[in-house]
């Protein structure tokens, strides 16, 4: 039976990595190891913008950490030298707040308007992003696309979350939030290996020995 140490550390090619969650800090290390050993890595949630306002993109009300545009530009530095895709959101979902009950607006592309937020992929990302899974050998999965706990802006997630489960490979999905995402769409039965703890998940992904893991795979 294959672990999941040894996935992690040989997974099948092609790997393709998508981080999701607000800030670029909390996934600093995992980008700089994928961007290392990964083919594909799909950015999405809320640490996109700081990555947008790195290239010198509007961003309006978006919810933008600022520590996370140094980091994310000095990603971008890397991916340019690096043989793996460093792929951004092509269209957005935005709200003029962050509220279930807010105004929503579909924008084809990525340059927000003062007075909206991005609260959510758009669909051609969401299409784009699968079609990246589909053809995939071995999927990482953790933070979702949006805020999807707002049903208006819930859509991007829910399409990552079908192909993650459909996709033909091996699917590893780590972190409560990604895990509740899949619970949400009732999928949580269709990965390969699903983690409810996010800290956890994210140090086995960034390659640090987990005690529990390690004698896991030793039974």
């Amino acid at each position: 039976m294959t672990t999941l140490r040894g996935i992690v550390e040989s997974p099948e090619r092609p790997l393709v990595v998508v981080l999701g969650g607000a800030k670029v800090s909390d996934k600093v290390t995992l980008i700089d190891r994928f961007l290392d050993t990964a083919d594909t890595l799909l950015i999405g949630g809320a640490m996109c913008f700081s990555f947008f306002r790195a290239q010198g993109k509007p961003t309006g009300d978006s919810l933008v950490e600022d520590e996370g545009v140094e980091l994310a530009g000095k990603a971008l530095e890397k991916a340019e030298q690096s043989s793996c895709r460093l792929l951004l959101p092509l269209d957005l979902v935005l709200g003029d707040r962050f509220e279930a009950d807010a105004q929503r607006r579909e924008l084809d592309g990525v340059d927000v308007p003062d007075g909206w937020m991005g609260l959510d992929v758009g669909p051609r990302t969401a299409e784009e992003y699968a079609r990246e899974i589909a053809g995939a050998g071995t999927v990482f999965w953790n933070g979702p696309m949006g805020a999807f706990e707002l049903e208006p802006f819930a859509g991007g997630t829910r399409a990552l979350a079908e192909a993650v489960a459909a996709a033909p490979g091996t699917t590893v999905v780590g972190g409560g939030d990604s895990a509740a995402a899949l619970e949400q769409f009732g999928l949580a039965d269709e990965v390969s290996h699903l983690s409810t703890g996010g800290g956890a998940a994210l140090e086995l992904l960034e390659g640090r020995q987990l005690p529990g893991v390690e004698a896991l795979d030793d039974a």
